[in-house]
């Protein structure tokens, strides 16, 4: 009966794998191709939206004489559509960051606006002499519809509005090498009466999932984030600005569009108290999150300039440190991020060492592995006494099997007169586990590893293995790991364990390449250290 009931036990686990992975199949194979957003042609709106409050930005997109107004701006990492109807970022494609491995794949579309999807960074001036009011947006006039960096490490695209008695010069500037694009507001006031007004710059989004960008794992957090006075990383998700609003203020700070590899996000001007308002608009599925700058004021004949910056990038650490302060903390290690960031500093070291990734995996690994060495020891040695004491525990069982009292103090006291400790093997592996979950949140959330390549038919790390042969390896190697360990005293217990590495390597299959491969690479050095000192027990 034995047999059956195991049988029956990893047929189950079998078919709810299979069903799993038949499940993942079906949603991806439901998504929309790659590219497919971003071939689609940008939606020029005809009329605008409801006027929005006074204190708020405008909520209206902007309209004007369709696709004549567009202006394309592109340097080495941008590909970017500039909107002159509020001199809005309507479109923007990441160069370096192909949405596949396929030499004819687009570049990775974060802004997007098509008749299906809205997700547009705006910018505009609010207040007596604003000109965004009233759901309406100014019309300005370029130069060129087309710009491109040739040569030179900085590109300036003006736009252009006679605004009663103020001329307003809304320029973009762009760097080469740099995700970063500077909005810079230049006024002369020509007229007899100061001007008044302050600058919004703001993220509108629909809540559609962006196109598939890595292997299956927890769900990567998509929603907005800032940095506030009382904490330094705030998300709040759609759902969250379903039922309240969020409004508040600091000086300086950054509010961001947060999803899996890359941001898009705000910064507002460090020198000023800007006022950060995350909203729904209305009763459409369309959020707005972003933030007003400080009163302005142009006196007659005077000229001013102002502006905030915009980053619409990947989530390089180094690079986020720099732009703004906790603004880094979009990539989302979780409540171990003060372990996770100097592993990632340690696999950034070994990348620059090897020149691959995946052997910079593999390394870390390695180190680990040593850092933890007498941990290990502590733990392999108590596990090999425990399996040591195997023949007379069964004796134990078999004898008081029947008397559950009888037996714990049987047992209780071979461990005293061998001087085992049954804890001994469970508390040194509690110690590591805090490490091993910042290193899966390090690869998870790393766009370093997106499409990068190991070896042979490891070609993007942070996809499945095509062939299975990681999460099979780490089955086998999780199987033969059980073997040189005590079994549970439970019977069921024990045959649980025996069905996890079946079940594990079904799981696995869906993972990233990258995370397998360190739990193989984890693995296979704990057979190595437990086979050594069991041996070594056993002997003496």
């Amino acid at each position: 009966m034995d047999w059956q009931r195991n049988l029956l036990l990893a047929a189950i686990v079998a078919v709810f794998a299979v069903l799993f992975i038949r499940w993942n199949e079906f949603r991806e194979s439901h998504q929309p191709p790659p590219g497919a957003a971003a071939q689609e042609e940008i939606y020029v709106p005809e009329a605008p939206a409801a006027a929005p409050a006074d204190d708020h930005p405008t909520a209206a997109l902007a309209t004007g004489e369709g696709n004549a107004r567009l202006v394309t701006v592109e340097t080495d990492v941008l590909r970017v559509v500039i909107d002159t109807a509020g001199g809005d970022l309507v479109r923007a494609q990441l160069l370096q960051y192909p949405l596949s491995q396929d030499e004819q794949a687009d570049p990775f579309p974060m802004l997007n606006r098509t008749r299906g999807r809205v997700y547009v960074a705006q910018s505009g001036l609010i207040g007596p002499g604003a000109t965004d009011r009233g759901g309406e947006r100014p019309q300005f006039r370029a130069d060129r519809d087309s710009y491109s960096l040739q040569t030179g490490d900085e590109l300036r695209v003006p736009l252009r509005l006679q605004h009663g008695d103020i001329e307003i010069i809304k320029e973009f500037v762009f760097r080469r090498g740099d995700y970063l694009i500077g909005v810079r507001y230049r006024l002369q006031n020509q007229g007899d009466q100061p001007w008044v007004g302050r600058m919004f710059g703001q993220i509108q989004r629909d809540r559609h999932e962006p196109l598939a960008s890595g292997g299956f794992g927890m769900k990567p957090y998509l929603g907005a984030a800032l940095s506030t006075t009382e904490e330094n990383y705030k998300k709040l998700s759609f759902g969250d600005l379903d039922d309240k609003s969020f409004e508040t203020e600091r000086k300086g700070g950054w509010v961001a569009m947060v999803q899996h590899y890359f941001i898009s996000a705000w910064i507002a001007p460090a020198d000023q108290t800007n006022r950060f308002q995350l909203r729904r608009l209305g009763d459409r599925d369309l959020y707005a999150l972003g933030f007003i700058g400080s009163e302005q004021r142009v006196g007659p004949g005077q000229e001013g300039s102002f502006g905030a910056d915009f980053y619409v990038g990947p989530k390089d650490q180094d690079h986020l440190e720099e732009i703004a302060p906790f603004l880094d903390l979009t990539i989302d290690y979780g409540w171990l991020w003060w372990l996770a960031k100097p592993l990632f500093a340690g696999l950034q070291l070994l990348h620059g060492l090897l020149g691959n990734w995946g052997w910079a995996i593999v390394a870390l690994t390695v180190l680990i592995k040593l850092v933890f060495f007498p941990l290990s020891a502590a733990s392999y040695r108590s596990m090999a006494r425990m399996r040591k004491l195997q023949p007379e525990m069964l004796s134990l069982r078999e004898r008081h099997g029947d008397d559950r009292q009888k037996l714990s103090q049987e047992v209780m006291a071979l461990y005293k007169r061998e001087k085992v400790n049954p804890m001994g093997g469970c508390l040194p592996m509690l110690i590591q586990m805090p490490v091993f979950i910042a290193l899966y949140w390090v690869l998870s959330e790393s766009v370093e590893l997106r499409q990068a390549p190991w070896m042979l038919w490891i070609t993007d790390l942070s996809a499945r293995d095509p062939y299975y042969v990681l999460p099979i390896l780490n089955g086998i190697s999780m199987y033969v790991l059980q073997t040189l360990q005590p079994a549970p005293p439970d019977p069921t217990q024990a045959k649980v364990m025996r069905i996890m590495p079946v079940a594990f390597s079904f799981f696995f299959v869906l993972f990233p390449a990258g995370l397998v491969l360190y739990w193989t690479v984890n693995s296979m050095l704990s057979i190595a250290q437990q086979w050594v000192i069991t041996k070594r027990i056993e002997a003496g």
